[in-house]
């Protein structure tokens, strides 16, 4: 299994329309190196899903379901899409302020490429923000 991290702006998509919905079409993806993530998903992987914009904090969990398609939003046939569920919104969302004031996840590519809307978590880094946001 691997970890990623998706973006999505809450006014226009949030864990809690994922939430009522159950599933949804990851689409829209318009960045090559964020195509290339899509790309890379297997069906179980988790994601942990990101709210960018007004207060930008990672909102909850998802898991992949399918894997990649042709995005039907994309009329170039350059990009992809896949399928996601719901697995659960976090009680406190873990805010960037918060991850970047964390040394163990300087490397997170949330902090070094802020604007990358699908990236890969490692094992550790995904850990850690499990650890957080699931306290004991």
């Amino acid at each position: 299994m691997n970890y990623w991290l998706v973006k999505s702006e809450p006014g226009n998509y949030s864990i809690d329309d994922l939430a009522r919905d159950g599933k949804t079409c990851w689409d829209g993806v318009r960045n090559y190196q964020a195509r290339n993530n899509l790309m890379k998903m297997k069906v179980g992987d988790m994601l942990l899903v990101y709210h960018s914009v007004h207060n930008p904090s990672i909102v909850g969990l998802a898991s992949v379901t399918s894997t990649y398609y042709p995005d039907p939003t994309d009329e170039t046939s350059k990009f992809c899409a896949l399928d996601i569920k719901f697995e659960r919104k976090f009680k406190t969302p873990y805010s960037l302020a918060q991850v970047k004031a964390n040394p163990k996840l300087r490397d997170l590519a949330l902090v070094k490429q802020g604007r990358l809307s699908v990236m890969p978590v490692n094992k550790e880094q995904w850990e850690e923000i499990m650890g957080i946001v699931n306290p004991l």
